[in-house]
């Protein structure tokens, strides 16, 4: 998302690092929930790999990561192309990811025993963290150095005003 609300310019190289981010991050709901519950946190990952075809009763860490980025790119590509017509706000893209999760989870992920035994909240909460994460990559990804006001690109710590100023304000009613 651009200062003024307008709509982004968004490549392939955006579309790559924001599905690497959020596919990364997004898992933080679920990866504690399966610590505090002594699961493994690695279940959802191995669960994911079943929708390979062959594969539905045999998961797998190393199909699972594959897939998972497949996935991941795929909605990252999705959310984008939205973003390139209308600026997607975080809150509207954890909206938006639990809409992908309907699909992810209520839809296809049914189909697939090791997915249905995934503890419920926590996938669904990967998945508004998702939308969220994507939307917020690419609207940092979307800021050119120009508009920092001098400050250096990109922010080096959590006390930058630019990390301040993207967590706090809503893009259309940002003063700086």
């Amino acid at each position: 998302m651009s200062q003024g609300g307008e709509a982004q310019s968004i490549g392939w190289g955006d579309v790559a690092f924001a599905a690497a981010v959020a596919g990364t991050l997004s898992g933080a709901p679920s990866t504690a929930w399966a610590l505090v519950r002594g699961r493994s946190v690695l279940e959802s990952t191995r669960a994911a790999g079943t929708l390979i075809p062959g594969r539905r009763h045999r998961p797998s860490l190393m199909a699972g990561a594959a897939v998972h980025v497949v996935i991941s790119t795929f909605w990252t590509a999705v959310l984008a192309a939205a973003a390139a017509r209308r600026p997607i706000r975080t809150a509207g893209a954890a909206g938006a990811g639990l809409a992908i999760a309907a699909v992810d989870l209520g839809v296809i992920g049914r189909r697939y025993p090791a997915i249905r035994a995934l503890p419920t909240v926590p996938q669904w909460l990967d998945h508004a963290a998702f939308g969220a994460v994507v939307a917020t990559t690419l609207r940092i990804r979307a800021r050119p150095p120009s508009r920092m006001l001098g400050q250096t690109w990109p922010p080096t710590s959590i006390f930058d005003p630019t990390f301040t100023e993207l967590a706090c304000c809503a893009p259309r009613s940002c003063t700086r």
